[in-house]
């Protein structure tokens, strides 16, 4: 054996319950329940004992229980002293039942610890413990020289058979928890693949419309302005330049979804800056900033846009106050305008237009909520999804 082999733990997979089928479990409670019995049965029946001697023995038969739980918990999270301090304490333990007459609960403890010694503890602690535990069962064992001999050599090959039974368990569970990442990642692959072909196709149709029609605005534009000034001339010009407009903020919200789908979304925090530029107004971010899906990012960003179109159309010159805060386990946002001219009629019906109603559905396929409605000083809308 390699001095690794000597000095490495069993894995943590090995060590914990993680991966045992039912029947296994049921077995190794079974074992535990019925070694629990001897100990209870070979202590209280090795002698009669009065009311303060059967209040010790059933103190010690509960430390000892104790020690045992410890020991497993100390060596799962490999910690070498303290699980060898809590079986020397076992053993300890095992040596005053001996000299109390109860000679059961101590043979069970040494047999225990030398088999779970094996199966737990690094090679190099555990041989000699499960040394120690089998010479001191050897040595009040009165059976005769060959059934101590087939004794202890049958616990050595239990402990060693049960560390490496627990190994491949490790083994298999690492194996599959690996497969599982790989499986995943192959999904995510194939998600971000699908989603760059979707972006091609949207970018080769859509985006190279929205630019041809930009182009052929501007041109309008420009022969609509060498014509004589009129009222006819003046408002078909006014019609171009807001459909030149229309034009370049769709091709630049459709560059921002294209963005999106291949995975390289700007923050959202600076997108809400940018996107307040030109109100007065300001952005405020609570919480701590994480990255968002891209479900999530889509939908905060429209949101916002969609509650600052109400805003233009319905409180021009209205002040914007746009909170973002990151809580555990989702994201919130809010928009509320102050300061503006909205009537109170218009604050009762404009969240429910199709944009909000829109945005509400997109809301509630993500499992979030989205509520607008009209607040102290002006229009509210909030909105709350998972990420």
């Amino acid at each position: 054996m390699t001095r690794a082999t000597w000095t490495s733990w069993p894995s943590r997979e090995a060590l914990s319950r993680q991966g045992r089928t039912r029947p296994r479990a049921v077995i190794a409670w079974s074992v535990r329940a019925l070694l629990l019995v001897l100990v209870f049965w070979g202590t209280f029946t090795a002698g009669k004992f009065g009311p303060w001697e059967v209040a010790v023995g059933l103190l010690g038969v509960l430390g000892c229980a104790w020690t045992a739980w410890a020991f497993f918990r100390t060596s799962l999270e490999h910690r070498l002293w303290p699980s060898l301090g809590l079986m020397v304490l076992l053993m300890a333990a095992a040596f005053g039942a001996q000299q109390a007459g109860a000679g059961v609960p101590a043979v069970v403890l040494w047999c225990g610890c030398a088999v779970t010694a094996l199966e737990r503890l690094p090679l190099s602690a555990a041989v000699p413990a499960t040394a120690v535990a089998l010479a001191a069962y050897a040595a009040v064992n009165t059976d005769g020289w060959m059934t101590t001999a087939l004794t202890t050599g049958g616990l050595c090959l239990a402990g060693y058979v049960l560390r490496l039974d627990a190994e491949a368990r490790g083994s298999a569970l690492r194996l599959l928890a690996q497969e599982r990442a790989a499986r995943a990642a192959e999904a995510e692959s194939a998600a971000l693949n699908e989603r760059s072909r979707i972006a091609r196709e949207i970018h080769d149709v859509l985006a190279h419309s929205l630019s041809a029609q930009l182009v052929h605005l501007e041109a309008a534009r420009l022969l609509i302005e060498r014509q004589p000034s009129g009222e006819f001339r003046d408002q078909v010009l006014e019609r171009v330049v807001a459909a030149r407009s229309m034009a370049r903020e769709g091709l630049a919200e459709t560059r921002q979804a294209l963005a999106a789908l291949r995975g390289e979304v700007a923050p959202v925090e600076d997108f809400l800056r940018q996107l307040v530029t030109a109100e007065p107004g300001e952005v405020t971010v609570a919480g701590e900033q994480r990255p968002l899906t891209a479900e999530a990012s889509q939908t905060v960003r429209r949101v916002a846009q969609e509650a600052l179109t109400n805003v233009r159309k319905h409180a021009p010159g209205a002040t914007v106050l746009v909170r973002l805060e990151y809580l555990p386990g989702e994201v919130a946002l809010e928009v509320r305008d102050r300061g503006g001219h909205r009537p109170v009629e218009e604050l009762a019906v404009s969240g429910s237009g199709y944009g909000l109603l829109g945005m509400r559905e997109r809301a509630e396929l993500l499992g979030g909520t989205l509520e607008a409605g009209p607040g102290e000083e002006g229009f509210v809308v909030s909105l709350r999804v998972p990420a």
